[in-house]
């Protein structure tokens, strides 16, 4: 079947159930976007930055567990999806980057947008290429799209010269499955090394179990809440292993790490062992590596190997999926007497309760009543900051999959164009809230288009405190209150600037007894909608792990 490469593309897209792309086009990309205009069943979203397309297909591969696809032109279209790409890279969240390139006869000679974009992402990607062949376009899609979703999941780039996307090419539909000699992620984990961590977790007497965001990536939360439910281990999560244990539940611990739940912390630092899954041991989750669950031996499975001993020193690692490694776990462990384990959790629970900074108007009760009145029937994005602390700490997210946020890069302006994302992945079937700051907030608010032109049912609670207020704390404790370039004087009156765009409703919540009318009224349609909250930027994140301290030295809450 012949047709020109553009449109190659697009049938590729459409085998692997592709139903959006997030773009902005440009003259390298003019025989795509005629492509898509052609096509019936791909739907474009013009977002109103590349960097806001590639979040946005971020947070869409993240929702349906395949790659999203994200579109820029050559040269500044191309840059402008680099911290997206960094960004899911981090996160390992798989991502398919389509730039536009100048012909290919000018590649190298300076040509009017030219930016070599290949070399520029290599650090930040999974794998890239550059087509310079036509013959060899639709091979490559088929190696990019295999690569981004297998394995250890991530982005992948493909720059694609004007005149191979314009170029004539013979296009038949794959239905082998590819195969690289040269790319063979481990997927089942070591027979010898299971039956290891069997005994050792049959014989612990005060385990811990921590997942992280590959256990959402291997869909493996049925399996983590057997294990806790049945064998009756506690559960911890890192930030990006939120959503995938009721955090409601009894065993349920939360978040660890500097601003970590600290009962979690505790639990961690007083385990004998530490069942880890899915996780990358990044240092806001660890703390001082030196001090690190120092009374406990270490499981840690993970299917990227680089990952295992490169931060916290393992007894026991396995390489391969998550969720067909935990089925082999649970078919050996044993109903063990853990009685004074789980009272100590308990207790300790119940002792440290979060604690609340007294403002006039509090961002933990708002986001605590969200929560309250959200649970099961939301999805939650998050910018970066304050807030983002805050959702992770009183939200009490009970649904598999529910959190999306920048976690490794910690990406200001992620939030707005995750939630367009989550929204059309998810068909609009529920809402999407959106808590952000004030200072992410600016970095992408024109998405307020994409969302009002697209009627997206995205609700945005902005934290309001003219300030930049998570760099603030940091200047607080590790500036002796010298506070530097960290307050807005120059905001704009968010609400009215709402209003101005299409189909945008919008309220202002000042006082506490405001919150719960305000979310309920929200909550009532299906518009893009702006619920700006007015808060003091005297608030502190705590618990608070200081730099070189352990996961039990935290700040601002009672010891064990």
């Amino acid at each position: 079947m012949k047709m020109t490469g553009a449109e190659a593309l697009l049938k590729i897209l459409e085998g692997y159930g592709i139903k959006h792309i997030f773009g902005y086009p440009g003259g390298a990309v003019l025989p795509l976007y005629d492509a898509i205009l052609k096509n019936d069943n791909i739907e474009h979203i013009l977002v109103r930055n590349e960097q806001a397309g590639a979040h946005a297909a971020a947070a869409y591969g993240k929702h349906l567990g395949r790659a999203g696809v994200c579109i820029g032109t050559s040269g500044p279209g191309a840059t402008n999806l680099v911290t997206g790409i960094a960004n899911a890279y981090m996160d390992s969240i798989p991502l398919i980057a389509i730039t536009g390139q100048v012909d290919a006869s000018f590649i190298g000679r300076d040509a009017f947008q030219e930016a070599d974009i290949t070399g520029i992402t290599m650090p930040v990607v999974k794998h890239n290429y550059l087509v310079k062949n036509p013959k060899k376009l639709i091979d490559t899609i088929y190696e990019a799209w295999h690569i981004a979703n297998t394995g250890r999941k991530g982005p992948v780039l493909i720059d694609i010269p004007r005149n191979v996307f314009e170029a004539i090419v013979d296009f038949e539909p794959k239905v082998e499955e590819v195969s690289l000699q040269s790319y063979k992620p481990t997927v089942k984990g070591n027979k010898s090394q299971i039956k290891k961590a069997i005994k050792m977790i049959n014989s612990s007497t005060k385990p811990l179990l921590l997942v992280g965001g590959g256990v959402l990536f291997s869909q493996a939360d049925d399996e983590v809440k057997q294990i806790v439910d049945e064998f009756k281990i506690p559960v911890a999560t890192t930030l990006m292993g939120i959503g995938s244990y009721d955090e409601t539940k009894e065993l349920a611990l939360g978040m660890i790490g500097m601003h970590g739940k600290p009962y979690a912390n505790y639990a961690v630092h007083h385990c004998d062992l530490l069942i880890s899954v899915g996780t990358r041991f990044g240092d806001r989750a660890t703390g001082s590596l030196s001090k690190f669950a120092k009374e406990a031996k270490v499981i840690h499975i993970d299917i990227d190997p680089a990952e295992i001993g490169k931060n916290v020193v393992v007894d026991l690692p396995i390489v391969g999926d998550a969720k067909g490694i935990l089925k082999e776990l649970i078919e050996g462990l044993e109903q063990v007497d853990r009685a004074e384990w789980i009272e100590k959790v308990s207790e300790l629970k119940a002792r440290n309760k979060m604690k609340l900074h007294k403002t006039n108007l509090n961002p933990q009760l708002i986001i605590s009543k969200l929560g309250e009145l959200t649970r099961g029937k939301a999805y939650v994005s998050t910018d970066v900051g304050q807030h983002q602390m805050f959702a992770a700490q009183y939200y009490g997210f009970s649904e598999y999959n529910s959190f999306y946020t920048s976690g490794g890069l910690g990406t200001m302006g992620f939030g707005v164009p995750a939630a367009e994302g989550v929204a059309l992945a998810s068909d609009r079937k529920r809402p999407v809230f959106c808590i952000t700051g004030d200072g992410s907030f600016q970095m992408n608010m024109a998405e307020m288009a994409t969302m009002g032109e697209h009627n997206l049912p995205v609700k945005i609670v902005l934290m309001n405190n003219s300030s930049l207020c998570l760099v603030k704390q940091l200047q607080h404790f590790q500036c002796e209150r010298r506070y530097s370039e960290v307050g807005f004087t120059g905001n704009p009156d968010f609400k009215a600037l709402a209003e101005s765009y299409p189909n945008m409703v919008t309220y202002r919540i000042e006082k506490e007894e405001d919150i719960e009318p305000v979310i309920l009224e929200a909550m009532s349609h299906n518009k893009p909608t702006l619920i700006e909250c007015v808060i003091s930027d005297e608030n502190l994140v705590y618990p608070i792990v200081p730099a070189k301290k352990g996961l039990d030295e935290m700040i601002g809450v009672e010891k064990w």
